[in-house]
């Protein structure tokens, strides 16, 4: 793990930059092991081309950042005080040269930015340090790909929970209430993100929400979750219908289904990332419904739920052994229904090996 803060620090002396300073939490997380989402507080990992780094948190997490093995300081800083002014004084007290900074362009926010200038006033943010974050996070360890699938393991019990609380008059929330009841209390200690219930016409919005739509006789069901295992997620996605499916339902399902097997069996090292989205995406404009499959095909994920691989149209970057992202076609139709497809998967060199499991087969829960 801190081979990475080693390579980090040499890539700042290569490229001149005094200051590394990294504010995403899950960049964090994947540095050094310590995973916590600040919220509104400021939590940063700063690091130097030559003095050693340092971890900055709020004061009531500097505990946890020693227990979790980080060897090096960690400072901390109560409600009271001004983040930015101690951050400052850290950094002067290890450097003279702090004028060239390397930052996390797409995440550190103007406010933030101004504030570390009225700390250190010749501070010039004129360093990227994320794309070489992102290629460090791209290819998954042999430990990382362990940890996926155990997460997967998780899903797929999930995914049992979710279905065997379908009933009718049920409302989304009430179901995915159950769901993550039972999850949680078989051990597993968190959701990878919020989970998505959707039944009927509610599912036509693939951005949408679980809500207080009712489960009717007829309806599909929607179930998009994920859980964490060790600071590594998964995301699945199945749809099932609820007592009876209708040939409409079904003739749609099936060419979700036929996309999403396609993709996932033609997947290999050496395509790009739009050769795989188009293949899911021909079969779907193919069946006549190509104007309702309105985003990517998929995403990466690894510590985070949402990771730096696009799979979309027109999108060059070469797929590589030991990439990990998601394969999700979906058709949906406004005041009609939606149906998405979920595996995520870990690229080797003969292909997909998923994450999940669960049957992708059309269930009829009864």
């Amino acid at each position: 793990m801190y081979q990475n803060i080693k390579e980090l620090q040499n890539w700042l002396n290569e490229t001149g930059h005094d200051v590394g300073y990294i504010s995403d939490y899950h960049a964090i997380s994947y540095l050094t092991g310590f995973e916590s989402d600040p919220i509104e507080r400021i939590l940063a990992l700063v690091l130097f081309p030559q003095a050693d780094p340092f971890i900055f948190a709020p004061a009531l997490e500097v505990e946890a950042v020693k227990e979790a093995g980080w060897p090096y300081p960690v400072y901390g800083y109560q409600d009271s005080q001004n983040p930015f002014a101690l951050i400052g004084d850290h950094i002067k007290a290890l450097t003279h040269q702090t004028k060239n900074w390397a930052v996390e362009q797409g995440t550190l926010t103007l406010d933030r930015a101004k504030r570390i200038q009225q700390a250190v006033p010749d501070a010039q943010f004129n360093g990227d340090i994320t794309p070489l974050i992102e290629r460090m996070r791209l290819i998954k360890t042999a430990s990382e790909i362990e940890k996926m699938h155990h997460a997967g393991d998780d899903a797929d019990r999930a995914f049992q929970f979710g279905f065997d609380a379908l009933a009718e008059g049920k409302s989304e929330l009430e179901v995915m209430a159950a769901l993550e009841y039972h999850i949680k209390a078989s051990g597993v200690p968190a959701m990878s993100f919020e989970t998505l219930v959707q039944f009927g016409q509610h599912a036509a919005n693939p951005h949408g929400s679980t809500g207080q739509t009712k489960l009717q006789n007829g309806d599909l069901a929607l179930f998009d979750l994920g859980t964490v295992y060790d600071g590594y997620v998964s995301d699945s996605t199945r749809t099932v219908a609820f007592k009876q499916v209708s040939d409409h339902q079904r003739d749609i399902y099936n060419v979700v289904l036929e996309a999403q097997l396609a993709a996932q069996d033609a997947v290999k090292p050496g395509m790009t990332a739009g050769e795989l989205d188009g293949i899911a995406r021909d079969v779907i404009t193919k069946a006549g419904y190509g104007d309702y499959f309105v985003h990517r095909l998929g995403h990466g994920l690894g510590s985070s739920v949402h990771e730096s691989i696009q799979i979309a149209e027109n999108n060059e970057l070469v797929l590589e052994p030991g990439m990990a992202f998601s394969i999700e076609p979906g058709i949906y139709i406004p005041g009609d229904l939606g149906i998405r497809i979920e595996d995520s998967i870990v690229l080797t060199e003969n292909g997909a090996d998923s994450f999940t499991h669960s049957s992708k087969e059309l269930q009829i829960i009864d």
